[in-house]
Parts: C-alpha cells; structure tokens; sequence
C-alpha cells in the first residue's frame, strides 16, 4: 500500500457506493484510516469493512441534521482520532423541469447537498483550525458549472457548493486548512450501468476523451488533493470530465 497519507484520519459522506466508495478505498490505500458516513449504518459499516487496510469504520447519519452531524464528528474521532481530511460526497437528485419542482424536491436536494456539506465543514473545521491544518474536499459537479435541463434544483446546489468551498478557503486560509472541489462529468456509476448501449455511446460521444470516466479518475484527484503535493492548492474547482466542457 502507498503511504502518503499513512495514519491520517478521512470521513467520506456518502462514502458506501460511487464516486464516494472509489474514493473511500483510494485513501484507504494511501494509508489514511477511514469513517465511511452514510444513511444506513449497515452499509457504511460493510462499505468499511471492505476498504483495504484495517482499522476504518462506518457510521450512519443524516447529513441534513446538524445534531447527528456533530454527533457522527465526535463518534469518529473518539473511534479513530482528529479528522484530517474531509470528503464531502454524499448528494441526492430529484430531477424535473422548473415549473414541476416542488418546494420540497427543491428542499431536500439542497439540504442534501449543500447544507449537509457546510454542516460538516462547520463541525469539522473547529479541529482543524485549532490543530492549523486540515483538508476539506468537496465533490461538485460540471452541472454546477454549466447547469441542465432538468436539474435547476441539483445545478443550484452544486453551484452553491462552489461558492462555499472559495468562502471557505479564504477564510481558513490563515490556519493551513485547505478547501477545494473537484467537479466530475459523466461518471459510471450504478445509474449509467442501467442504461442501454446507444444511451451509453450518446453519452460517451460529448467527451472528448471518447469514453465515461471512473470512480478511479474523480478519487485520484481527491487523493492527490489530501496528500502532500497539493500543500499550495486552495480555492479551486478541478474538472474531471475528459474534456466534456473545454
């Protein structure tokens, strides 16, 4: 196993499947020992268990819910020690076009997706400021960047995402916490395994790169991003979409 991130301390919301298992296991290769944060305490604790290495964990919480966020926080680090790496995966969709969108599809999609990662962040950045250093990762996406159809209440929450990771970067700058975000395009996951060859080929056929990424391809840059290489990298949004939006 590498050991670049050997003996740090990650929690990775949404961490059980996905772009956030991918990146769950790539830093436990690197070393970090892992909480794996999901709904179902069940499934972050098989998701843990499976990550290679030893001494990871799994925790069931509501990311919504500010309360069990700190309760998840400090179950953590009494489990594994001070967070130094944070991954804010865990996101929902409820897509439909803007006229249909409830108040309450509109809600729960932005409270998934972005008050769950400031929750976090808020609980989290405490340590890390006191301790002058600290990691926070945040997993956008290119609809934050350039919007869909379809997903005014997604785009918007990942777009918030953006704003609150440079707000955060300039304000816990000045104690060595970094914030950065990586925003993948089309990515194989368990929904795009559903689709059909043609969809499949449609897809591939607006990247440039001629194919889907990886959950691989999104947790190497959030590794890369953890480590030490990326000491002078704050406030930034890298594109992982094979070229999709040049």
């Amino acid at each position: 196993m590498n050991a670049e991130l050997d003996g740090q301390i990650a929690l990775v919301t949404g961490g059980n499947r996905g772009i956030g298992l991918g990146i769950a296991e790539d830093l436990a290769r690197a070393g970090a020992r892992v909480a794996i944060v999901a709904r179902a305490a069940d499934r972050a604790m098989q998701a843990a268990a499976a990550l290679p290495g030893s001494r990871h964990a799994g925790f069931a919480c509501d990311v919504t819910d500010a309360n069990a966020v700190d309760r998840v926080v400090k179950e953590t680090e009494q489990t594994l020690g001070p967070i130094q790496i944070l991954v804010n995966n865990a996101g929902i969709t409820d897509d439909n076009l803007l006229v249909r969108i409830s108040d309450e599809a509109w809600d729960r999609v932005l409270d998934t997706n972005l008050k769950g990662a400031f929750h976090f962040i808020r609980t989290v950045s405490r340590g890390m400021m006191r301790r002058r250093s600290g990691r926070i990762i945040n997993i956008t996406s290119i609809v934050g960047l350039i919007g869909n159809k379809g997903q005014a209440n997604y785009a918007a929450s990942k777009a918030g995402l953006i704003g609150l990771t440079k707000s955060v970067a300039k304000e816990l700058a000045s104690r060595n916490v970094l914030c950065n975000a990586v925003a993948p395009g089309f990515i194989e996951t368990e929904m795009t395994a559903l689709l059909g060859p043609a969809a499949r080929e449609a897809l591939a056929g607006q990247v440039a790169l001629g194919r889907l990424g990886t959950a691989a391809d999104v947790a190497a840059v959030v590794r890369f991003l953890a480590g030490p290489g990326s000491a002078y990298i704050t406030g930034q949004v890298i594109v992982v979409d094979g070229g999709l939006v040049i």
